[in-house]
């Protein structure tokens, strides 16, 4: 497929608000964080129903939100980001896989968080290396080298050491993230805030394949991969080193699979794990194309993907 079909592809997904018929939202009056409640009850409208409401609308249509919920608990949170993959399924496809955001200790600090949080990954967000994407995509756009792997077994389920992680995966993928933070910049976020976000999931750009093996080299080789972020004439933006990822990828696997089990959810074969930045956030611009190079990933050169964006 062309460059050009999925920029088509790409404008179509993101412009769901208007195919769908959810309009433009009007800009709200105060920046305060409005009161949020859990319990939607023989459809009576409540705050929360109303903030999922704008939530959507807002993704849709790529604009900021203005406030976010206060004293929004974790458990909350949770109800909230399944209610917002719920609205959005019937746009951007079933779930693939699963995001971990805020898996390095960096990003956790940026937050004040002091452990990862949990994504959802749609079908429609993954996009070939190459693809041409509106600098626009979101309502608050930004950047991230980023890491895949692919549940080959669900064996994985049970797996207790990094070596029997590996051994129930198989293909990493290079992965430039492209997240959507939704929230005005000003607003200042907390844990609860993101999850209810999704973790800021939105599109994300994938290389091929690379099949794993269950072998101490592939385990060292997974814990060393660095990570060189170029923009279109060359220059280096961003480095970094896959050992940022919980201090190795594999325990970001266990970590999802754990968080999963606490919700009564299993990983299964197929299932694409997304796990965490490399390089730090970046924001986007139009006009500049994103190259993200991979050393470590295979015994030859580098391994090469890109964005454009217009």
């Amino acid at each position: 497929m062309t460059k050009h079909y999925w920029q088509s592809a790409i404008l179509t997904i993101l412009l769901g608000g208007q195919i769908f018929g959810l309009g433009a939202v009007q800009a709200t009056e105060s920046r305060k964080r409005t009161p949020c409640q859990t319990q939607d009850t023989g459809g009576v409208i409540t705050p929360d129903s109303r903030f999922l409401d704008e939530l959507v609308t807002h993704y849709l249509n790529r604009i900021p939100l203005e406030t976010a919920p206060p004293n929004l608990t974790v458990t909350e949170a949770e109800q909230l980001r399944d209610r917002f993959i719920e609205k959005l399924t019937p746009i951007l496809g079933q779930s693939i896989g699963y995001k971990a955001g805020l898996t390095s200790t960096t990003a956790q600090k940026q937050f004040n968080v002091s452990h990862p949080l949990r994504g959802i990954l749609l079908a429609q967000m993954l996009l070939p290396t190459g693809s041409i994407v509106p600098a626009n995509f979101g309502a608050r756009p930004l950047f991230e080298g980023d890491l895949i792997v692919r549940v080959g077994s669900e064996a994985i389920n049970q797996a207790t050491t990094r070596q029997e992680v590996l051994a129930a995966l198989d293909a990493v993928i290079p992965f430039i993230e492209l997240p959507d933070l939704i929230y005005e910049s000003g607003i200042k976020l907390d844990a609860a805030d993101l999850i209810a976000i999704n973790v800021g999931a939105r599109l994300g750009i994938v290389g091929e394949p690379i099949p794993l093996t269950a072998t101490p080299e592939w385990q060292e080789r997974l814990g060393n991969i660095k990570l060189v972020i170029l923009d279109e004439t060359g220059k280096e933006l961003a480095t970094g080193t896959s050992n940022v990822l919980l201090e190795h990828p594999l325990d970001v696997v266990l970590w999802l699979r754990d968080d999963l089990k606490s919700g009564g959810k299993r990983l299964k074969k197929g299932d694409l794990l997304s796990l965490g930045t490399i390089t730090p956030l970046m924001p986007v611009e139009s006009g500049k194309t994103i190259r993200a190079q991979y050393f470590g990933l295979t015994e030859q050169d580098a391994v090469e993907i890109s964005v454009s964006f217009e």
